[in-house]
Formats: C-alpha cells, sequence, structure tokens
C-alpha cells in the first residue's frame, strides 16, 4: 500500500457529517464535522458537506488536501437509492479509492470492531443491522422519513409536534413542554406554525428530539419515548432471534433511549467501541488493500 496514501473514515447522515482522517496504516491524525451529507438532502450537498469536513481535517493536521492521494470510505443515508449513488460517484473529486456503504454497515463495523453483533443505529433517522456468522450483513429499517425510520430523531419530532399543534388549538394545556416546542420553531400562533411545518424536513423534525428528552418525564414525552424503546426492541428481536449476540445503541439518540428498550434486551446492550466514522475508516483501509492488489 502507497504511503502516500490518506484514508478517509466518512459518516454521512441527515443531520451532520463526521470525518476521521487516517494516514495510510489507518492511524489517526484529525478528526472534523460539517453539515448533513444524507443522500436524500441532495447528492451535491452530500459532497459540499464532505469536501468541508475532509478540508478541516486536514488542516486541523497541518496537511494540505489533495484528492488524488486519498482513499475515501463513506457510510450515509439514502445509499440504497441507486440513482442517488450512482449520482454521488459520478460527481465525487478525482479520489485515489472511494467505497460506499450504508451508514448501517459502517456502523456495524465501528461498534463491534467487525465482530459479529447487533446494531441500532439512532439519529436523524434510524436503521438496524446484524453482521451474522456467515459474515453477512443484513440490514432492516431505515425506510425512511417520514414514514418509516422508527424511533428516530425525526420519527420522535414529527410526533412531538402534533402537542403543540394540539395546544394552539386548547384540545391540550399549553404546558411547558408545547411552549419549548413552539419556541424552537419560532412560532406564536396557528398560521406561523404552518408556515414552519411547511417548511420543515427530516432535520428539521429531529431538532425537536431534544426537547422529548429533556422532558421526558412530561406524560407526552414519556408514552413517547417508551414507544420509542418498544419500536427499537422489534428491530433487536427481528435481527437476533435467539437473543444470542451483543446488541450497541448507536448514534446520538443511543444513549438517551437505551433506559427505554424493553427489558429484555437490557443484558445484552453494550457500548459501542467506535462511531460510524471509524468504521468508515476501516472501510477505507479495506478499499486501499483492494486497489493495492
Amino acid at each position: 500500500m502507497s504511503q502516500d496514501l490518506f484514508l478517509i473514515g466518512v459518516d454521512g447522515g441527515g443531520s451532520g457529517t463526521r470525518v476521521v482522517l487516517g494516514d495510510a496504516q489507518g492511524r489517526e491524525l484529525a478528526q472534523a464535522a460539517s453539515g448533513p451529507s444524507g443522500l436524500g438532502l441532495g447528492v451535491e450537498r452530500a459532497w459540499q458537506s464532505i469536501a468541508a469536513g475532509c478540508g478541516d481535517a486536514f488542516a486541523s493536521a497541518g496537511i494540505a488536501l489533495d484528492w488524488s492521494r486519498c482513499v475515501l470510505g463513506c457510510g450515509l443515508a439514502g445509499v440504497n437509492n441507486r440513482e442517488w449513488l450512482a449520482a454521488f460517484r459520478a460527481q465525487a473529486p478525482a479520489v485515489a479509492g472511494l467505497a460506499v456503504e450504508s451508514d448501517a454497515y459502517t456502523t456495524l463495523l465501528g461498534a463491534h470492531g467487525g465482530a459479529h453483533g447487533v446494531i441500532v443505529a439512532l439519529g436523524t433517522g434510524s436503521v438496524a443491522a446484524v453482521l451474522d456468522g456467515d459474515g453477512e450483513c443484513r440490514i432492516i429499517g431505515g425506510f425512511g422519513y417520514p414514514s418509516g425510520d422508527e424511533a428516530s430523531g425525526a420519527w420522535l419530532g414529527l410526533r412531538a409536534i402534533v402537542h403543540a399543534q394540539q395546544s394552539l388549538d386548547g384540545r391540550v394545556p399549553r404546558d411547558d413542554l408545547a411552549q419549548a416546542l413552539l419556541a424552537h420553531t419560532g412560532a406564536h400562533d396557528r398560521d406561523s406554525l404552518v408556515v414552519w411545518l411547511c417548511e420543515a424536513n427530516q432535520t428539521a423534525y429531529a431538532r425537536l428530539a431534544p426537547i422529548v428528552i429533556a422532558y421526558r418525564t412530561h406524560p407526552f414525552a414519556a408514552r413517547l419515548l417508551d414507544e420509542a424503546g418498544a419500536e427499537v426492541g422489534k428491530m433487536i428481536a427481528a435481527l437476533d432471534p435467539s437473543a444470542s449476540l451483543p446488541v450497541a445503541l448507536c448514534g446520538g439518540l443511543g444513549a438517551p433511549l437505551r433506559e427505554h428498550v424493553p427489558q429484555a434486551c437490557q443484558a445484552r446492550l453494550r457500548e459501542p467501541l467506535a462511531d460510524s466514522a471509524h468504521g468508515g475508516l476501516q472501510l477505507a483501509q479495506r478499499e486501499a488493500r483492494r486497489i493495492a492488489g
């Protein structure tokens, strides 16, 4: 493998992008973060965010960015859409190598170090995956906003805003949770909330999730979080019917939702060894070895 290469792990979702820069041996040199790069928000925007994150990582390491010396391992939301994936590859800069997989797969690599196990990734969206005894990766969920991605930030926010809507109508009390949700949206009456709703995308809804967590003792929020935990339990059961594999809850909502996961799953929950960006770095290492032949 060429010692002149740099390996880059990318974790791209609907709320943000994380980048890990490594040398040719995969030794970490720097990390950086940038805007969203989930493909559902647009391929051009995805590359803008990835380029910004890579630029910041190289700057932090005191190295000039040269795409021709970079091998990227990208774990991205939305790669199951073949048109989006093809467009993403077509718009790539002239890099030395590019491997692209689902963010579920890179999360799995990072969480269990390539060993067998289950992950449920809970961020703006959600997806679950297992690496089984045959080394095969099976992915479930991740059908996307607004119909899927159960227990995700967007899923929580989409349901939480209903409480604010109903508070404006007097169907439920205008309590602290409703006020916090309305304050976040900047809405003060029905019409201004409708304007926010018309413009809101999955990222906007996901930004309401921290409010739900902050008010987790509120009856509405508590029910919503318990429902999210039950959905996580269903994903785990579908991927590991034998209930024998370790399970890592990953992403920004992994830790907050842990206590809401059904008791039957609690004993198998493990902290992830590393994140999806570091899983992407493993992917970049594999791609670099493949190129080297």
